[in-house]
């Protein structure tokens, strides 16, 4: 077995107790790195914490709302009390709000949407940017296809707006964080086998809006069907290490090649 690629590095990922962070603090921390997850929900991320702890691997587990900014920077500053540094921020954490017409959302729901997404990946970097300046490091945010490549899922309008500004946030942080070697970078994934639709609150009134689109037949064109999450890690661990020392600046897209159809 050659050197493990991350090794002695300490990886902060928000959203890490299910989903697309929960896979990357399984992936990272398999190959050498030390984990502190910021969730709301502890719960969660405490069964992820012992599945590291039992294989050998270090993890913490601070209560986080990325959307309220003195969480997150509580939540930074014990990572590097507990670590002594952050070299990998994975902003990952989100929700997928209230699809329905731009009429009928809240303002309130769109605030939530957009507190949460794209609010809470701007804390996020806020406070780690700091600790990231000492020895640099990697940034990796998690976009979406919607938003930046597919806007055929009606009634997505915050969703979509919170996705595209975090694209834009991540190339202006690439450009003003790369003096400090830090590369900040976006995963755009398409489907994913997930929980996040259970956040979903897709209301009948996106009938009214919605266009009918045919597509061709079958399925996903690379592998016929939804990306797993593994996969996905797969990307973070390479825009981690150090095989990914020139990449700065870039969105990645992670759908074989499914959005290009839309």
């Amino acid at each position: 077995m050659g050197e493990k690629r991350v090794a002695g590095k300490v990886a902060v990922i928000t959203g890490g107790g299910s989903g697309i962070g929960k896979g990357a603090a399984l992936r990272l921390a398999e190959q050498g790195a030390k984990i502190c997850l910021l969730d709301r929900t502890v719960e969660e991320a405490d069964r992820v914490k012992q599945e590291i702890e039992r294989a050998g691997g270090e993890a913490l587990v601070v209560e986080t709302d990325i959307s309220k900014p003195e969480m997150v920077e509580e939540g930074i500053r014990r990572a590097v009390e507990h670590y002594g540094k952050i070299d990998i921020l994975f902003a990952n954490a989100g929700i997928n709000g209230t699809w329905t017409p731009i009429e009928d959302l809240s303002v309130e729901e769109w605030d939530q949407t957009l507190d949460i997404n794209l609010k809470g990946t701007f804390l996020t970097l806020k406070y780690a940017i700091p600790h990231l300046k000492k020895n640099g490091g990697s940034v990796i945010i998690t976009s979406s296809v919607n938003g930046n490549r597919v806007f055929n899922n009606f009634g997505a309008s915050a969703y979509s707006s919170s996705k595209a500004g975090q694209v834009a946030f991540m190339k202006m942080a690439a450009l003003e964080l790369a003096k400090f070697k830090i590369r900040v970078n976006a995963i755009c994934p398409g489907a994913i086998e997930t929980n996040i639709d259970e956040n979903t609150n897709r209301t009948e009134e996106v009938e009214k809006i919605a266009i009918p689109v045919e597509f061709p037949e079958g399925a996903n064109p690379l592998q016929g069907g939804p990306g797993n999450i593994r996969q996905v890690a797969d990307l973070v661990l390479f825009l981690a290490s150090e095989e990914a020392s020139h990449v700065s600046g870039t969105a990645i897209y992670i759908d074989g090649a499914d959005s290009l159809l839309h």
